[in-house]
């Protein structure tokens, strides 16, 4: 088991099956030292969205449920790297997170909301996931999920 993932099991974390692509666009992409992972939503360990990760950010999600789903996603995030390179300590650095939050109109604490997953990616991987972001509030994500996250990663060849 690697570090990483032993780091994660003292968290409380198993990393779940990796979620499968919906529509014509891959998982990930591994293009030289760098490892993309396409938007990943908050499912559960059922693969499921739990209820309190459905809605709008301000509406009927409560900042503190976006906070956790966001969290979440990251989880999904680094069960996907670990289907992309077979052990997370190839992961050198996580270089960004982009977060997208379905907000409701006027909700504007989407920085604390995106916290979820940057304190997690730090927690996960120490120094080496410290990033750089983006969040945004969109209209609508897929399945009315509350959040979505992607990332990009350095990783070694």
């Amino acid at each position: 088991m690697s570090r990483t993932e032993e780091k994660l099991k003292a968290l409380g974390v198993v990393l779940p099956t990796p979620a499968t692509p919906v529509a014509n666009y891959l998982p990930f992409v591994v293009s030289g030292a760098s490892l993309v992972i396409s938007g990943q939503l908050p499912f559960g360990p059922d693969g499921r969205l739990a209820p309190e990760h459905e809605g709008k950010l301000g509406g009927a999600v409560s900042p503190e449920a976006g906070k956790a789903a966001a969290r979440l996603c990251v989880v999904n995030v680094l069960a996907q790297a670990k289907a992309a390179l077979g052990d997370l300590d190839r992961i050198v650095r996580c270089v960004r997170l982009g977060g997208f939050m379905n907000a409701a109109p006027g909700f504007t604490a989407l920085p604390g909301v995106m916290n979820g997953a940057s304190d997690f990616m730090v927690e996960a991987l120490g120094e080496a996931g410290r990033h750089a972001r983006s969040t945004v509030g969109v209209a609508e994500l897929p399945l009315n999920s509350a959040v979505e996250v992607e990332a990009l990663f350095e990783i070694l060849s």
